[in-house]
């Protein structure tokens, strides 16, 4: 019988953390097999760390891990990932927008298809704004264009991948991991599970505007050369423009019919667009560079505190 594992990545989840273990325990003892949860209390500043700590000291098939600070959500999965032996792995958020009560489909999924992964794709998603629907639509498909490797659409981490893909991924080194994305790289039998997301039952997303950018940001740069290519397209293109404008004004002034000597408006625009391109094409290059520094300091990952439950 295969060992399940659930990894729960955790940040100011006070709220929600006893609700979220009570509803996955009531799911897990009915289960045929072995099973424990992994929590990862990604630095939280409120009562989360109490709460799992008590948990822990309760349930021997909790495990905690405790990071020295916050590291993000990425982190905290991988952590989880890293610190599974388990033969099957379910992640999912505290927060139950993506329901405990689901893990017996997954697994059945999982062992009538023979799958290595099984990706949950959002029917609906409840008690979110019309503006995050929107953006979250669009992000997927952007990047599907942009990315040499193709996504299921409308996903999240709520997915469950064996042994054989877990192993993979304790293989990556980079420190920006968009963890749906590199689960899609690994390849293998990868299959969908339709699902409704429900509402927070409490709390406060963990993912504002200014967080969701740049998860999208490091999505996009880390799995698509062509940010560069479109660079260098536009600075192609300014050039085009600009030699085609330098004829105009020359052979005006030679023929009479531009006013070369007064044209403002011309000479603002041409600033404004190559300004503009240059600038643009600066950003682009200086965040691949970013990411490049990033990795060459070959920082860890995330830093851990203190594990509960995990033995000698």
């Amino acid at each position: 019988m295969k060992k399940l594992a659930v990894i729960v990545p955790c940040y100011n989840e006070e709220a929600v953390i006893e609700e979220s273990y009570r509803r996955t325990k009531e799911v897990l003892v009915k289960l045929p097999n072995p099973a424990e949860i992994i929590y990862i209390n990604d630095g939280s500043q409120d009562k989360t760390r109490s709460l799992l700590d008590h948990i822990a000291a309760t349930d021997p098939h909790v495990k905690v891990i405790h990071f020295s600070r916050n590291f993000g959500h990425q982190p905290a999965v991988t952590a989880g990932i890293n610190n599974c032996d388990a033969d099957l792995a379910i992640i999912i958020d505290a927060d139950m927008q993506d329901p405990p009560e689901l893990i017996p489909d997954l697994l059945e999924v999982q062992e009538r298809e023979n799958a290595n992964v099984v990706y949950c794709v959002r029917k609906s998603r409840e008690g979110e704004s019309l503006f995050k629907l929107f953006t979250s639509k669009a992000f997927y498909r952007v990047m599907n264009y942009m990315s040499e490797v193709h996504f299921p659409l409308d996903t999240g981490d709520f997915r469950l991948v064996d042994r054989k893909v877990m192993n993979e991924f304790d293989r990556f080194k980079e420190r920006g991991k968009y963890i749906r994305g590199l689960i899609s790289w690994v390849g293998f039998h990868q299959v969908p599970f339709y699902y409704e997301r429900e509402a927070r039952i409490a709390g406060e997303t963990k993912y504002p505007i200014s967080k969701m950018l740049k998860f999208a940001s490091t999505a996009m740069l880390y799995f698509s050369k062509k940010p560069l290519r479109l660079a260098t397209s536009l600075g192609f293109i300014s050039v085009l423009v600009g030699i085609i404008l330098a004829v105009w004004f020359t052979l005006g002034k030679i023929y009479g019919f531009s006013n070369a000597e007064v044209g403002w408006t011309s000479i603002m625009t041409s600033i404004i667009f190559f300004g503009g391109v240059q600038l643009l094409t600066v950003g682009v290059l200086g965040q691949y560079v970013g990411i490049l520094f990033d990795e060459i300091k070959a920082r860890p990952e995330y830093i851990i505190d203190e594990k509960k439950n995990f033995g000698s």
